[in-house]
């Protein structure tokens, strides 16, 4: 139906008027959407999954990387074998301890024959031969003084045999100094580990012989009557 020609009423001009911009605000709206999708074509669902992807691939540190390792334990702080630092050479005997040959050991009768039924006494003396001071554990635990026939042939007694144990007693001894200690023997015989009876020792001339450790002193004779 055409429209009547002349001038439009008011109501009617505005309202097309109206209409037409509401048409252009969509179409406009429209453009911008279409603009907006081709330019976030690129951001997809998987852009986002490759980059968090690569995030933890670089969280995760491969073997090798460059950050600064854990402290090791002792354990695992050990060079190996192969280490080309050289380790510090052992010692035989502590800082400042008395080697065997800084000391001499001398056994010592108090009298040349002993009755039977006496109980003979000996007596064991250190000294430092060495030109400086050093120290040395010479507890009973490391003496020992025997009792052999006088050819040596068999052994008769040891202080160690009854009683192994005895506690430390470290001496420091200046050059030329002794330390020294006294055993009484009961004059009865002794096996390892006090197996055995133990039986009075007959009339006859013996040998005793004192050890510290590995150092022997020289046999000294004495006689029962």
């Amino acid at each position: 139906m055409l429209e009547p020609n002349g001038p439009l009423p008011p109501e009617i001009y505005w309202r097309r008027r109206a209409f037409a911009i509401g048409i252009l605000v969509v179409a406009l709206a429209l453009v911008i959407w279409l603009v907006l999708a081709v330019t976030r074509g690129g951001d997809s669902p998987g852009t986002t999954k490759a980059a968090a992807t690569s995030t933890s691939a670089a969280t995760n540190k491969p073997a090798g990387a460059s950050s600064t390792p854990p402290p090791t334990t002792g354990e695992s702080s050990a060079k190996p074998s192969g280490s080309t630092t050289a380790a510090p050479a052992s010692s035989p005997v502590a800082a400042g301890a008395c080697p065997d040959q800084s000391l001499a050991v001398k056994v010592t009768v108090e009298q040349p024959t002993y009755k039977t039924g006496e109980t003979p006494v000996f007596g064991i003396v250190i000294t430092n031969i060495s030109s400086s001071s050093c120290s040395r554990d010479v507890g009973s635990g490391l003496q020992q003084v025997s009792v052999t026939t006088l050819d040596g042939q068999r052994r008769l007694w040891s202080s160690t045999d009854c009683y192994p144990d005895g506690a430390p007693d470290v001496r420091t001894l200046n050059r030329g100094e002794q330390a020294a200690f006294m055993v009484t023997w009961s004059g009865s015989t002794s096996q390892p580990n006090c197996a055995g009876d133990r039986v009075q020792v007959p009339p006859g001339a013996y040998t005793v012989i004192a050890q510290l450790g590995s150092l022997r002193s020289a046999a000294e004779p004495f006689n029962i009557a």
